[in-house]
């Protein structure tokens, strides 16, 4: 046992927001994230970094290592040594806890040299997001998208996959990403549940396959549960995107843009004060590169 393994994740971006009707949908794209893992000599001693962002929490990682261990009852034999490294910007919705919690749980799995079972992978990380107080409905809707690429549709509170694809557009994302953090633990979830009607009207659009569309009314929704300014997606969709909205609890606004329409659509996000990512549909699963 080398007892050394890295894994990356790809990163993923909202459909439908679980946290009013505990079902969801996301797709993958293509940031990441990077998990290094050294396993140690010191039991239940987990020692982690965050190099592209170091003031933040390390918990979730902590916790999803930890987990790992448990469940191959390796806690009193092992301790690990995380180092994560991502393109995700954290606390803007985007998704960084489940990429974070799914490369961590990869690559230790493959430090210890474990049969590696997908969706056992995923579970343990969200069970780690929930115990590290950084999700709702334990965003298996994003962590499934993240470690599978593709759409997914899931059931969240059962932590099922109803619908999973590729997909097959030729489309460009555009991220607004705002200066200011938000963090899933301050989300007024009761406010939030209020509008569950709309959002599984949302939900139902993209089970019959208008992801896209789905994606535009979950955002409007959200953002107005939220107090969130729609005026972005609004003026992303008249510059051409095909859909706008917002990513999770925000704030950061996705939108979806044909390629001809790039530059018409970035003139329009960078309006509003913030970073401007682009990236790509992802379909490529989570993997071990060391």
């Amino acid at each position: 046992m080398s007892g050394k393994a890295t894994a990356i994740v790809h990163g993923a971006a909202t459909i439908v927001n679980a946290i009013a009707l505990g079902k969801g949908a996301a797709f993958g794209v293509d940031l990441w994230t990077k998990a290094e893992v050294k396993l140690t000599n010191e039991p239940d001693v987990i020692l982690t970094e965050i190099t592209s962002d170091p003031k933040e929490s390390t918990l979730l990682i902590e916790k999803t290592a930890a987990k790992v261990l448990k469940h191959y009852k390796l806690e009193n034999r092992f301790g690990v040594k995380v180092k994560t490294q991502s393109n995700i910007p954290i606390a803007r919705g985007l998704k960084s806890s489940s990429a974070a919690a799914n490369a961590t749980a990869l690559a230790v799995t493959a430090a210890l040299e474990k049969p590696r079972d997908d969706l056992e992978i995923v579970r343990i990380g969200v069970e780690a997001a929930f115990e590290a107080n950084v999700t709702v409905t334990g965003a298996f809707d994003d962590a499934c998208a993240s470690f599978f690429g593709g759409l997914v549709v899931t059931d969240n509170l059962q932590q099922k996959i109803i619908k999973q694809m590729p997909l097959t557009d030729d489309l460009i994302v555009l991220f607004h990403v705002p200066p200011r953090k938000a963090y899933t633990a301050d989300s007024n979830v009761n406010r939030l549940k209020t509008i569950k009607p709309l959002v599984e009207i949302a939900f139902n659009m993209a089970l019959e396959g208008k992801v896209w569309q789905a994606l535009t009314l979950n955002g409007l929704v959200y953002s107005s549960a939220s107090n969130l300014n729609t005026a972005i997606a609004i003026d992303a969709l008249s510059a051409g995107a095909l859909a706008a909205g917002l990513c999770g609890k925000g704030p950061a606004v996705t939108t979806v843009v044909p390629r001809q329409k790039i530059d018409s659509v970035r003139s329009a996000l960078q309006r509003y004060e913030g970073e401007i990512l682009q990236t790509e549909l992802n379909n490529e699963k989570a993997k071990v590169i060391t």
